[in-house]
């Protein structure tokens, strides 16, 4: 692992295990035994799962770059560019799944702030009008001409 991907996994470890007061092995455990017990827990520790995952296979692939990089001077051919493809999708995959722990970890991140009232309203009153709407009001139809016409 690179000494960035560990210093990533360390902070985002870090945050959950402040987060929960609790190593995370032990968080896990407990999760594992009730997952009803905490939902946030469990989506954390889900997503920090497919995390690790993707870290490893992020590892894996650009070991295989890099053995192939040793073996193939000169232009690289291919299957040697295919390699960095999948480096650079490995990349991008273990970024993402990042940004998804960092925001289940922030509690004040878009979308999960707002007045008190809307924490814990059901779905269909935070869904409701920003604004009171009503049907529009037409206009009566006495007392009014075509422009330019005389009463």
């Amino acid at each position: 692992m690179s000494d960035a991907s560990e210093d990533m996994m360390g902070v985002i470890t870090e945050r959950i295990e402040d987060r929960f007061q609790m190593p995370l092995a032990d968080l896990r455990r407990a999760v594992k035994a009730a997952p009803q017990a905490n939902p946030e827990a469990t989506t954390i520790v889900h997503w920090y799962g497919l995390l690790a995952e993707t870290q490893d296979a992020l590892e894996a692939a650009e070991d295989a770059l890099i053995e192939a990089l040793g073996t193939q001077p000169g232009e690289l051919d291919d299957p040697v560019v295919e390699l960095a493809h999948q480096v650079n999708a490995a990349v991008a995959s273990r970024d993402g799944r990042a940004m998804v722990v960092n925001y289940l970890l922030d509690p004040d991140a878009p979308g999960k702030r707002g007045p008190a009232v809307w924490r814990g309203a059901s779905p269909a009153a935070r869904r409701a009008p920003a604004l009171p709407t009503s049907s529009p009001v037409l206009p009566g139809t006495r007392d009014t001409s075509a422009r330019g016409a005389a009463r």
